[in-house]
């Protein structure tokens, strides 16, 4: 029985797909061990989506080779799809595995071991082709209280920064029955949330040619199931929000009223160059309709400083338009430039040291918009999903979160344990210690 150790860098496709492939190299009867000395198979499921994510697939690709030399070290996804063949043997890789590949990882595995070579050409297809969505699913999770389910792969949109199209392929949808068999089945062993995730998850259903499904469809099909207690949505492009689709989801109760809104920039000029699509003026429209609809809603973002050509004007217009807005939680990027894309090439590319002090600057305002926002949680009546039992001051609390993902503790009660949903908590029951700590997920 080979011994088998994964790594996962990057997004929640990226877990959700490990996650796959370990459970199909278990039922092929490979053990699956600890990221440690003494596996005889590494995989390392890596990311690409910055100088930093190719850096730290490079980086755990020697360190599993120094774990054991004599081990097959295995490169999967979206870093194997961005560099050369020559570039994965500098890095120590003895087998590539592509984005679309990764669903017959066990095979792959198996005719290596079985003395049979396997040629690059084999496991790393041509991602710019057309391929229908390779079928991964799970048949349980270890978290049994919140499941990834992802349910679109590849994105069309061509941001001028981004190398995920050229990594992750053009969009291919997941068959809705397939999404809904497997949460039905996961629920049934007491999942109660799920998340819906994809690469460009507002693009779901848009190679369903002539069919009218859309992500909307596939939320009222998830809604309707019986076990599904929870459903929490991943990234979202602004034009998605429209007053029907927001009129839509008021209608569901089981949605979670946490939107994560990509924005990338609040000032039109970059956001013009970054061929994104819409402008400020159309995303703070966006933010007021959820707002209206859903009041006490959580809004995050992803925010990129540094981007070619960003003056202090610019970026200026950005931290304003931030301050605006107010959002719960801001992932903040410094600008990569990512070889292939039209950004890399473009002229008055930002010094890093100035991408850094403006990155600080607007990490600062995310941590005070975030500890605004969780304030504004204590003394009010939530509903908690119950995840873990932690000690605070000599005190036993079971911690989790809200619906709009804001943690919350509730004092330990009688026949209290993980994963229940604990409706209308009385306001001693939020602490502050707990709301206001940075979320680690």
């Amino acid at each position: 029985m080979k011994k088998v150790a994964f790594h996962t860098l990057g997004c929640k496709v990226n877990t959700y797909e490990s996650d796959a492939m370990e459970q199909q190299l278990r039922q092929r009867g490979y053990e699956i061990v600890p990221f440690e000395a003494g596996a005889d198979v590494y995989v390392i499921n890596t990311c690409s989506v910055t100088n930093m994510a190719d850096r730290k697939s490079r980086q755990m690709l020697h360190r599993a080779r120094k774990m054991n030399p004599e081990a097959l070290i295995v490169a999967a996804g979206c870093y194997v799809q961005a560099v050369s063949p020559e570039a994965l043997k500098e890095a120590g890789v003895d087998l590539a595995v592509g984005n679309e590949k990764k669903g017959s990882l066990a095979d792959i595995l198996d005719r290596c071991f079985a003395d049979k070579n396997t040629s690059q050409e084999e496991t790393v297809t041509d991602i710019a082709r057309l391929h229908p969505y390779e079928e991964m699913e799970l048949e349980t999770v270890t978290d049994h209280t919140r499941a990834f389910i992802k349910v679109q792969d590849g994105c069309n949109q061509f941001c001028s920064y981004c190398i995920i199209p050229y990594t992750r392929g053009r969009v291919r949808s997941r068959r809705p029955e397939h999404v809904t068999e497997e949460i039905r089945r996961l629920s049934g062993q007491g999942v109660k949330e799920f998340v819906l995730t994809g690469i460009h998850l507002s693009s779901y259903g848009t190679d369903f040619t002539g069919e009218g499904i859309s992500l909307l469809t596939l939320i009222r099909l998830v809604h309707e199931l019986p076990g599904a207690e929870r459903i929490r949505l991943g990234s979202l492009e602004p034009r998605i929000i429209t007053p029907e689709w927001i009129e839509a989801i008021q209608g569901l109760p089981k949605i979670c009223r946490h939107f994560h809104l990509s924005l990338q920039s609040g000032c039109d000029r970059t956001l013009e160059r970054m061929n994104r699509r819409y402008t400020s003026g159309e995303y703070l429209e966006k933010c007021c309709m959820i707002r209206e609809a859903f009041p006490e809603s959580a809004i995050t973002t992803d925010v990129i400083v540094g981007f070619p050509g960003e003056t202090e004007e610019e970026f200026s217009c950005t931290k304003a338009f931030l301050d605006k807005i107010g959002f719960y939680e801001m992932h903040i990027f410094k600008y990569s430039p990512r070889k292939g894309t039209r950004a890399a090439k473009m002229p008055e590319q930002v010094p890093e040291q100035v991408k850094t002090v403006r990155s600080n600057e607007l990490i600062s305002l995310e941590r005070e918009q975030s500890r605004r926002f969780r304030e504004s949680f204590v003394g009010r009546r939530v509903s908690v999903l119950l995840e873990t039992r932690e000690v605070l001051d000599g005190a036993a609390y079971w911690v989790g979160h809200t619906r709009e993902y804001v943690r919350a503790a509730v004092p330990e009660g009688p026949a209290m344990g993980a994963n229940q949903v604990v409706e209308g908590v009385p306001s001693g029951f939020l602490t502050e210690e707990i709301l206001l700590m940075e979320d680690e997920n």
